[in-house]
């Protein structure tokens, strides 16, 4: 399992995933072109000092991406609206968990690339969840649902 973030733009938001990705021991794979640098310093606040445990890969593009980290994993996009309720999906060990930049979400074009879409349900007064704590709710999830998180040390 890993997790993907499709051009993300706020780094604290980053920094969590990235904390997060380093708790769970889930590769963390950023698709340009990010909102930041990787040297941003809250970006590096965010993550702590757990940056040296986070699997980082920096692809150029979505494409690049997909020919060189996807091998062996499926596809399963986030949106706010459309797909199944995560608590329904039946997550795989070997998920990528793409999830879109803070401000607009998933394109239609890399949307339509998905295996599987799903979504958490939120009341319709709230048009999103942050970006680290949609990542976190559907890294549980998929873990709890495959017996990953009972590998956890």
């Amino acid at each position: 399992m890993q997790i993907v973030l499709f051009e993300p733009e706020i780094p604290p938001n980053t920094g969590n995933v990235a904390r997060l990705s380093a708790a769970f021991g889930l590769p963390l794979h950023l698709i340009e072109p990010l909102g930041f640098s990787l040297e941003d310093r809250y970006l590096r606040r965010a993550g702590l000092d757990y940056w040296p445990h986070v699997r980082l890969r920096v692809w150029p593009d979505f494409e690049s991406y997909l020919e060189g980290g996807l091998a062996g994993h499926r596809l399963v996009m986030s949106s706010s609206r459309n797909g199944l309720p995560v608590q329904n999906f039946a997550f795989n060990r070997d998920d990528a968990l793409v999830l879109g930049p803070e401000t607009r979400g998933l394109p239609p074009e890399i949307l339509c690339r998905a295996d599987a879409c799903v979504r958490i349900a939120i009341n319709d007064a709230v048009r999103s969840i942050n970006l680290s704590s949609a990542a976190a709710i559907l890294a549980y999830q998929a873990m709890a649902s495959t017996g990953m998180l009972d590998e956890i040390v």
